[in-house]
């Protein structure tokens, strides 16, 4: 443990910590073309962590399990245009200082802007403070102490898995910059639970963003060597590199001004109504199950008409639900079919009755749909957007349908929204159902 104070120029985590748009470089490893590959970078040229062996060992072991190949090197020769490409994602593990020349740096540049992946792990956030490119200033307090990290994002595979409260102890830096308008925080840090926090209450401690073509992911813990034999860890870890890869789908854009509809308490739940047979089960981890038949379980306690709408979702298997927006107060669930509009969750159907469609109205871009969507088994993002008589709807960051409702029976400019829950077999969850009232526009 180093308990000096020392302050950072941080151009690791501020800059390439976030990430999140086109698909990552095509690997070209010796293990055929198909698989996905990562290059481990741990150079150091000040502070050396005694963790790195582990950490090294750790994403091999995460690769022979999660199905991509891992390379690891300390030679900053790796970082030309010809050996980059060969790459999914490269990861900063625990560097420090000035690591990379003005060449190396210009092919990593190249690399990032073609839609490469970049996953940076603790002290990636102490690495090349003067290139504005990886950059942003931040300082940080070399301390380990146990702490509470509250997982704000409970969909990305990163922190999906994670308990919303999660207690472990690490060494937290304390950044200069806030990347909060910038970056989709997936983490902080409860600055009540350890001494040392100078954040202001408002402490991210991993995150991701789109960044200039690529997709990349930070997070702050991995300093001691027990962090990469925990299981939380080694899943946290993992998430972030199956995100940078490509392997794995997530709304990465920045998220301010929601408020929680549902939190994934029971007295978050208290506004909200079931209409129709059916019903949904509410479990410890704060996710909402439908099951047993047709209905809608509808948000009572008011009515929105310009809005984004947000909610995480995901499906068992080949699995029926929806969500419902711009219908009436109403216990009969055929007044949200009938007077609203269904944004539909279904593997298979036709082309307007399918995930991402206004269904039976307008199907999604099935192409941009399908590069958007994770797989039965993983949560997905919806955000649903309507202004005026316009709805638009994004999957995981991407949009896929826009449409404007033209029918004189239905208006979307002033109504509520529901969770479907379809036939008896139909298992589809939700979490987080957050909402941001926006300025009324016209259509």
């Amino acid at each position: 443990m180093r308990t000096s104070l020392r302050m950072l120029t941080v151009g690791a985590a501020a800059a390439l910590l976030l990430g999140c748009v086109s698909g990552p470089a095509a690997s070209k490893g010796v293990d055929g073309p198909d698989r996905s590959r990562v290059l481990v970078f741990s150079k150091t040229a000040g502070f050396r962590h005694d963790s790195i062996p582990e950490g090294i060992a750790a994403v091999r072991e995460l690769g022979a399990t999660g199905g991509f190949a891992v390379d690891a090197t300390e030679d900053a020769g790796a970082f030309t245009a010809r050996n980059l490409a060969r790459y999914d994602a490269v990861v900063f593990l625990s560097t420090t200082g000035d690591v990379l020349d003005t060449t190396q740096q210009a092919a990593f540049e190249r690399y990032i802007k073609r839609g490469g992946g970049y996953v940076g792990i603790h002290a990636a956030a102490d690495t090349e403070y003067d290139w504005a490119f990886y950059g942003g200033l931040a300082g940080a307090y070399f301390q380990s102490h146990p702490a509470t990290v509250t997982v704000e994002d409970r969909s990305h595979p990163a922190t999906s898995g994670l308990p919303r409260s999660w207690e472990r102890t690490d060494e937290w830096y304390n950044y200069r910059s806030n990347p909060r308008d910038r970056a989709h925080v997936l983490a902080s840090l409860d600055e009540s639970s350890y001494t040392g926090g100078t954040m202001s209450g408002d402490h991210p401690i991993a995150w991701c963003q789109e960044y200039r073509g690529g997709r990349a992911f930070y997070t702050g813990g991995g300093h001691t060597k027990e962090s990469y034999a925990e299981p939380a860890f080694r899943q946290h870890l993992l998430g972030g590199i199956r995100y940078a890869i490509g392997a794995a789908q997530a709304d990465c854009r920045p998220e301010n001004g929601y408020r929680p509809l549902f939190d994934g308490t029971a007295e978050s739940l208290a506004a909200w109504k079931q209409a129709g047979p059916g019903s949904f089960s509410l479990s410890d981890d704060g996710t909402l199950t439908s099951h047993d038949g047709l209905g809608m379980l509808w948000y009572a306690g008011s009515g929105f008409g310009s809005y984004s709408l947000k909610l995480d979702w995901r499906v068992a298997g080949d699995d029926n639900s929806g969500v419902f927006v711009g219908f009436p107060e109403s216990d009969d669930p055929w007044s949200a079919v009938n007077k609203g509009y269904e944004i539909q969750i279904d593997a298979t159907d036709a082309p307007d009755r399918t995930t991402g469609a206004v269904y039976s109205f307008q199907s999604a871009d099935l192409k941009k749909r399908d590069r958007a969507l994770n797989p039965p088994g993983e949560w997905n993002t919806y955000e649903i957007r309507v202004e005026g008589e316009r709805l638009r709807v994004w999957l995981n960051g991407v949009k896929i349908n826009d449409f404007t409702n033209t029918d004189p029976v239905r208006s979307l400019r002033d109504g509520h929204i529901g969770l479907q829950n379809h036939g008896a077999d139909d298992q589809v969850s939700f979490r987080d159902v957050r909402i941001k009232e926006l300025p009324t526009k016209g259509d």
